[in-house]
């Protein structure tokens, strides 16, 4: 294909160089994470080689040993292709593969690659960093939220509010349980995460180019695997179907599905709290979220919920990446998904961001919410809910008249209850007491 010019002091070759000339596209390169996971499949890949007498000791352990300097994000900036280039990453893959050959002295091809092709290398990739993230960065995180969702619903127990569907007033509730329901949704959406695992942890090295594992010795892609899972601490394991694994990416599909349910349920739980902390004087009041910087550069004294809207737009990247990652699993033909570089990308980047709102939503914002109670107590006693306890005594039509004459004449549901209801006061205190709504 001619000639290319590669800088003086890059450790890459003239298939890098050239991926960068024909890419000059966005910028973006694969993140720490996923380098490592290539640093960690090419350092396996040579121990293995030598095991099979596919490479000589002192050439298997060089390149293992530039592989793992690579894995620990010594050569970062050597990794220069851009994200939006040829479907299958090879590009990348050759990145690594030239780097290391020229730090242990071998060839890309014949030994950093023994065994190996892109088709096989990249896609282990995207599910090794994909793992590594989620164990030791999101699950954490997710963890550590849920524990302080918890913590505020016992915080919040003795607390009775008014409970609202439609946007509007319905019976009273404990704020506790209502915080409690966040801390479930958050709990299951780290199950549902969990779920997805049990895919991501097939690899389909070995498979080579299609899956039949051509230019592979027998048992390499099963001692590679091995070799990661001890690496790692992580039960990676042989694809059961290798050309399911290389021909599809449908466990990248079904864990970027759980990360969107996630970015779902946090949608709603941090609109809740900065909806519930609305105010202070003109909004629902209920909560006093921690002040964290000043909300206006016009409004002197202004606050607003920064942290839970970071969290929103978070969240509206996730959802959107999902959509990304979608097409790009539904785009394979054939034997092989050529849009691997975009859905790696967009997967990773969602882990890491889950990961990172979610530890500065614990800390920031969960973490510090109190409750204002009086303000709470004053909605209560003046919520036109508070009548529906009324109905099973008194009826359901003379119920609503009830609760129609106290909204027409600004009054509460006790002091027309007492006019209107027939109810003796013992009585009347009894139905009216929050505490007896709860259920």
């Amino acid at each position: 294909m001619g000639e290319m010019r590669v800088p003086e002091d890059a450790l890459y070759g003239a298939q890098t160089q050239r991926a960068v000339e024909n890419f000059p596209v966005s910028g973006l390169r694969f993140p720490r994470v996923f380098i490592r996971a290539l640093g960690l499949i090419k350092s396996a890949a040579a121990t293995v080689n030598h095991a099979l007498g596919e490479l000589p000791s002192q050439r298997a352990q060089a390149i293992a040993r530039a592989a793992d300097e690579v894995a620990d994000g010594r050569y970062d900036s050597q990794f220069v292709v851009d994200v939006f280039q040829t479907g299958s990453g090879t590009s990348t893959n050759m990145n690594a593969n030239e780097v290391i050959g020229r730090l242990a002295e071998a060839h890309p091809n014949d030994e950093v690659n023994r065994g190996q092709s892109s088709n096989d290398v990249f896609p282990s990739a995207i599910h090794v960093s994909a793992a590594m993230l989620i164990s030791g960065e999101l699950m954490p995180a997710l963890d550590a939220l849920r524990q302080s969702l918890e913590r505020k619903s016992k915080e919040f127990h003795e607390i009775i509010k008014i409970g609202r569907t439609h946007l509007q007033d319905a019976v009273p509730m404990r704020l506790g349980q209502e915080f409690s329901g966040y801390a479930r949704q958050v709990e299951l959406a780290g199950e549902r995460i969990e779920a997805t695992l049990m895919g991501v942890y097939e690899l389909p090295l070995g498979g080579t180019a299609i899956g039949t594992g051509l230019n592979a010795p027998p048992g390499f892609g099963a001692a590679v695997i091995g070799e990661l899972a001890v690496r790692t601490g992580l039960p990676f394991r042989e694809a059961a179907n290798p050309f399911e694994a290389q021909a599809s990416k449908d466990a990248v599909c079904f864990l970027s599905a759980a990360l969107r349910n996630y970015a779902v349920a946090l949608t709603k739980i941090a609109n809740d709290i900065r909806w519930l902390g609305s105010g202070p004087r003109c909004g629902l009041g209920e909560l006093k979220l921690p002040e964290t910087q000043p909300g206006s550069s016009m409004m002197p004294g202004k606050v607003n919920p920064v942290i839970a809207e970071s969290v929103l737009m978070v969240c509206a990247q996730v959802i959107g990446h999902d959509a990304a990652i979608t097409w790009c699993c539904a785009s394979g033909n054939f034997e092989l998904n050529t849009m691997m570089p975009v859905m790696a990308y967009d997967l990773l980047e969602s882990i890491s961001l889950l990961a990172a709102v979610s530890r500065n939503f614990e800390s920031k914002c969960v973490r510090g919410l109190a409750a204002n109670r009086e303000h709470i107590k004053t909605l209560v006693d003046h919520s036109l809910a508070m009548a529906t306890a009324l109905a099973p005594e008194i009826g359901y039509e003379k119920t609503a008249a009830i609760t129609r004459a106290a909204f027409d004449n600004r009054r509460s549901i006790r002091e027309v209850a007492r006019e209107q209801s027939g109810l003796s006061e013992e009585r009347l205190s009894e139905l009216l007491d929050p505490a007896r709504q709860l259920g």
